[in-house]
């Protein structure tokens, strides 16, 4: 049974950069594909990105160039650094993992594929 601990989120301004982060702790973190996820207010939840265990990635296309996903197997921490930040970038971000090794992105997409998730972090960003 994993446990993911989430933190960074906060108020930033547009064009800001933020970072933030999981910590795993439980299971077998190297087999893991970490997702990021968020969910905007009245909306669904949606993907931003993941990793595999040894660092490619996928990323949705309205992070892309602006977001980077990174991962230190040894810590146990993944961490997502986003710059030039929108306003529509404001939402609840969520790590997760996947323990299913399947590092397809039309899997990596789907919320449903990750066991564990973290309580997620709100991230606000003023114009």
């Amino acid at each position: 049974q994993a446990r993911l601990e989430q933190s960074g989120g906060r108020l930033v301004q547009a064009g800001d950069s933020l970072t933030l982060s999981c910590i795993v702790s439980g299971g077998k973190f190297d087999d893991f594909i970490m997702g990021w996820f968020r969910q905007a207010p009245g909306k669904e939840r949606e993907f931003v990105g993941a990793i595999s265990w040894n660092g490619d990635t996928y990323y949705e296309d309205s992070v892309k160039g602006r977001f980077t996903i990174s991962r230190d197997n040894e810590k146990n921490t993944v961490l997502l650094q986003m710059n030039s930040l929108k306003v529509d970038d404001t939402a609840v971000y969520y790590c997760a993992a996947d323990g299913g090794g399947r590092f397809y992105e039309i899997v990596v997409r789907r919320d449903f594929e990750y066991e564990y998730w973290g309580q997620g972090t709100q991230v606000t960003v003023s114009s």
